[in-house]
């Protein structure tokens, strides 16, 4: 039954020590239960960098660039929040200091500060303020994650804006939230607590009091460390929450759960008894831990050494696996190693072939070849992105044998130019009803969610269950070019999605269509799957692929 507050309540968690020790993972975790309680939540992150946004960053600095249906790029900790929540957020969902600077200073040349001097405070803390109650509009709780760790200085005006928020709502609309490092050092053989109580130091030194610690360690507290860090950091025994290692991001609700996390909250922010069920959460989690079935699927792509840049798409495959109560192990395969004589060795074994979105030519040709033997043996293949571009690529050079066929993103004069930039696309079909976004380096991308037609009859009509139409998330600056898609139809390769003349996705015919150049499961589409799958909602492209995969005797 669906709660009513009449104001929003805020929970702000900040960290400690150092970073990576999974804030975001632990505020999805405290939204999963108290959303599970029947409660309107929405989260926040707050990044402190003064990029406006990661949209410009390399994968190797900042790991994935996660987009929301609204088009914006944010932080990966969004899609952690998506993922958990089973909802979709907004660009209101996360913002940056470069983001906060750009709209004060638009404001001051503006006018609307009528000649006053700009300063930290109050401007910036206000414009931080506002975003806050903008992000907590029509929701009952807030989660509001402060990027970075506390003593950063470039962090400073974020936890001077949720301090001061705090004294502006009162305490019982309002809690802080604490996640800090209890190392344990070999040598001595004992968890240490010390860095825990520095930490604390530090944000009381700020003006802020934790009400709850949450302790990121290797193994379990037992009571008397507890009391212990409850008694220097002046919390209550019961706000004492340990975060241990898990085998599952997807265990650490369960684990707050099994704690009682929600009283000492409920308490603090007034909620009243609160009721919840995770049946359903722990029977996935349990499919994720110890499944009855199991694939292997060849992850081919070029930032095989930096995972996180495929965060969203190795989380999709953990929510499809645990969908069917299957476990995919994942062979990672760098595509600037493969080649015509060794493709047959790295996939002869694997249940399916998948290759990712990406940007730049480093790898291409090690794809088309995995491309290539997918195709001619039947493998169940999924393109993303990129990977839809290099099918219809290796199709036009080995099926369609096209001279020099290849995207203008290589090779800007290419004969045949099968994939080329969405502003040629407008210029020529004078397409303005098309979104795109205008990049401060150059070039024009399509991002967020747009409407995909689905061909009747097709895999992909089978794969969204005879949906007409589906929405999913595009980042993307190229384009399949339409000129030769009576072509590729005529010889097997089918246009199965649309959008507004655009071609969204691509399939081989299947055995029964009974045309040339069938094939048991290969798709490719233009948009990312990845970024709409969600634990209890798996996106239904990487559930099919994910599926036929565990169909194939290989």
């Amino acid at each position: 039954m669906q709660k009513n507050l009449n104001e929003t309540k805020y929970i702000f968690i900040t960290g400690g020590v150092l970073s990576s020790l999974g804030k975001g993972i632990a505020a999805a975790s405290i939204a999963t239960l108290l959303k599970n309680t029947g409660l309107k939540v929405s989260m926040l992150k707050a990044d402190p960098y003064i990029n406006v946004d990661p949209g410009t960053m390399s994968p190797l600095e900042h790991g994935e660039v996660f987009v929301t249906d609204d088009g914006a790029e944010t932080d990966l900790d969004l899609g952690h929040y998506e993922r958990f929540l089973d909802e979709s957020l907004s660009q209101d969902n996360n913002f940056t200091t470069g983001r906060v600077y750009s709209s004060v200073i638009e404001k001051e040349r503006r006018g609307d500060y009528l000649g006053k001097t700009i300063q930290v405070i109050p401007h910036i803390v206000g414009e931080i303020v506002g975003r806050i109650k903008k992000a907590g509009e029509g929701r009952d709780i807030l989660i509001v994650e402060i990027g970075g760790t506390v003593g950063d200085i470039e962090g400073l005006p974020f936890l001077e804006a949720i301090r001061a928020l705090r004294i502006e709502v009162g305490r019982k609309r309002a809690m802080n939230i604490h996640l800090t490092l209890v190392p344990f050092i070999k040598v001595a053989g004992e968890l240490k607590t010390k860095p825990t109580q520095h930490s604390v130091g530090e944000l009381r030194r700020i003006g802020i009091s934790p009400d709850m610690i949450i302790c990121r360690a290797e193994q379990p507290l037992n009571r008397e460390l507890k009391d212990k860090i409850a008694a220097s950091c002046g919390v209550e025994r019961n706000c004492v929450i340990e975060s241990i290692d898990s085998a599952s991001i997807y265990q650490v609700p369960l684990a707050f759960y099994n704690q009682d996390v929600l009283t000492p909250i409920a308490e603090i922010l007034n909620l009243g008894e609160l009721k919840l069920d995770m049946r359903n959460w722990d029977s996935l989690v349990k499919r994720i831990i110890a499944p009855t079935k199991e694939t292997t699927i060849a992850f081919v792509g070029k930032y095989v050494d930096l995972k996180e840049s495929y965060k969203s798409l190795t989380e999709s495959i953990i929510h499809a696996g645990a969908s069917l109560d299957a476990r995919v192990n994942l062979k990672w395969i760098d595509s600037e190693k493969i080649e015509p004589s060794n493709v047959e060795e790295l996939l002869k074994d694997v249940g399916g072939v998948l290759v990712a979105g990406g940007f730049g030519e480093r790898g291409v040709s090690g794809k088309i070849e995995a491309i290539k033997y997918a195709r001619e043996n039947g493998v169940p293949y999924l393109g993303i992105c990129l990977g839809m571009q290099l099918a219809l690529i290796e199709f036009a050079r080995n099926v369609l044998r096209l001279e020099d066929a290849n995207s203008v993103e290589f090779k800007p004069e290419c004969v045949n130019p099968i994939i080329y930039l969405i502003d040629s696309f407008i210029d020529a079909h004078g397409q303005t009803q098309i979104r795109t976004h205008q990049s401060p380096v150059g070039g024009t991308m399509r991002l967020g969610a747009y409407a995909c037609d689905v061909k009747p009859g097709s895999l992909l009509s089978q794969i969204y269950g005879g949906a007409k139409s589906v929405k999913e998330r595009h980042r993307h600056r190229y384009e399949a070019n339409p000129k030769y898609r009576a072509e590729f139809e005529a010889n097997g390769l089918i246009v199965s999605g649309e959008s507004d003349g655009l071609i969204e996705a691509v399939e081989l015919s299947s055995p029964a269509a009974g045309a040339k150049n069938s094939h048991p499961w290969f798709v490719g589409v233009q948009f990312h799957p990845e970024f709409t799958s969600r634990l209890t909602n798996p996106n239904p492209v990487v559930l099919g692929f994910i599926k036929a995969s565990l169909g194939n005797p290989k």
